[in-house]
């Protein structure tokens, strides 16, 4: 099921858009079609644009930028409830809007407005913002005068009638999200198998610095070696550097690997090698192993949740057997 996020674009003290996003979730989580989240801009206190130029690659430095490049980037879509201020968007909006840039590709975005005129130059400038970072905006929007449909201009109490305009407007954003999933898993088969080839590159080089930036900090691994589990990324990089003691130069080979993904989530399964040669220059070839991989999307990265290599073993002595060949 798609995930749509809820913008709540102000932090201005005082500010009404937390009435207005509160009225947009609760309709919304009445429909089957959809999950719906509230991501509100006061719980993320951005930096002003720090954000470095490989931030369009998805990576990021400020652990601000991360947190909010993984809600982004976790959701389909977008409602974006906004202000007007002067003829415009809230500079909180657009600062967090150019934080990041993937994370919004091949989305969808729809519009609640509020202000002196219902918020709607806010939304004109919001569209053409959308079309520079590949960000469908849909149609049908939502504005709320602030005469008409907040008490003393201050409580939101909308007309009956602005629900209609709100399903619209979400039937929309829903319709839209879930067309535009081919392109967004299209490009994460890619994305995962370079990834894949980080795995490659960090083992031959013997590089843990860029092994980490493959897996997730919570990874959870089932290596074919004790214990059961290595939890975490530091336990994760210490089985790799334990690997890096015994080999003077390290090769890895995988084949015949296999990707499903779907939205958020990838699994890929095949067969793999370590192998290269010993600190006293002995050759090994290694075994094959049956590799498994989970793949989440976290801050606009394809990264590493759950990895699993294990071999069959005899059920006649219980003991693993680690010379088959894919």
């Amino acid at each position: 099921m798609i995930k749509i996020g809820i913008v709540l674009g102000s932090t201005r003290p005082g500010r009404r858009g937390d009435q207005v996003a509160r009225w947009v979730h609760e309709r919304a989580a009445l429909r089957a079609d959809a999950k719906f989240e509230v991501i509100d801009l006061a719980e993320h206190p951005l930096p002003h644009l720090e954000a470095p130029p490989t931030a369009v690659a998805g990576q990021y430095e400020d652990e601000r930028t991360r947190r909010w490049a993984e809600a982004i980037g976790a959701c389909d879509g977008f409602v974006v409830v906004t202000p007007e201020y002067n003829h415009s968007l809230p500079g909180a909006l657009k600062n967090a809007i150019d934080h990041l840039h993937a994370e919004w590709a091949d989305k969808a975005a729809g519009f609640v407005s509020y202000g002196g005129v219902g918020g709607a130059r806010a939304v004109e400038q919001l569209r053409l913002v959308c079309g520079a970072l590949q960000l469908a905006d849909v149609a049908p929007q939502v504005t709320l005068p602030l005469a008409t449909e907040f008490e003393d201009f201050t409580v939101f109490k909308p007309g009956e009638y602005q629900l209609a305009a709100l399903d619209t407007l979400l039937d929309h954003v829903v319709a839209w999200s879930t067309a535009l999933a081919p392109l967004r898993n299209g490009d994460a088969e890619a994305e995962i198998r370079a990834q894949i080839g980080l795995i490659i590159e960090g083992l031959r080089a013997k590089d843990l610095e860029l092994l980490k930036r493959v897996y997730a900090e919570d990874v959870v691994s089932f290596d074919v070696e004790p214990p059961l589990q290595h939890v975490g990324l530091d336990a994760k990089l210490a089985n790799w550097a334990k690997v890096f003691t015994f080999f003077e130069k390290v090769d890895y080979e995988l084949r015949d690997l296999t990707l499903t993904v779907s939205a958020d989530l990838a699994v890929g399964h095949g067969f793999g090698r370590v192998s290269g040669t010993l600190r006293d220059g002995t050759a090994v070839d290694g075994m094959w192993v049956r590799a498994t991989f989970c793949f989440r999307k976290l801050g606009g990265a394809w990264k590493i949740v759950h990895d699993q290599a294990s071999v069959p073993f005899d059920m006649a002595t219980g003991r693993g057997v680690a010379d088959l060949e894919p």
